[in-house]
């Protein structure tokens, strides 16, 4: 599991994105489409067309980090909207990399009684 830095921003791109792409072209993307400096820290994430894909970019003050992450079954679930990129919380985040639904994962029955 990795831990993400307190008070990490996270960026999903919207939409799929060519795979193909490496450090230096998914940083252009972070910079030119999501309008974010992509050596401010943040995170970056981008997904493939058939959804089974998704990479990580990330400047951690001495480079750039490139992870990625293929689901064996089924795929990332990933936002629709106008804006092209959407925040995410850092616990969003880890259940989106285990492939659970991050938009509304299942909360836990409030007891009735106490004792």
């Amino acid at each position: 599991m990795i831990t993400l830095p307190s008070g990490v921003r996270v960026w999903l791109a919207c939409g799929h994105t060519d795979m193909r792409k490496g450090m230096d072209g998914l940083a252009m993307l972070a910079q030119q489409v999501l309008e974010e400096d992509p050596f401010s820290g943040a995170l970056f994430a981008f997904r493939g067309k058939r959804g089974g894909l998704i990479k990580i970019l990330w400047f951690d003050g001495q480079g750039m980090c490139l992870f990625s992450k293929r689901l064996e079954k089924g795929h990332f679930l990933w936002p629709t909207t106008n804006t092209g990129r959407v925040s995410l919380t850092a616990a969003q985040v880890s259940m989106l990399l285990e492939g659970i639904d991050w938009r509304m994962p299942p909360r836990v029955r409030r007891p009735e009684l106490a004792g």
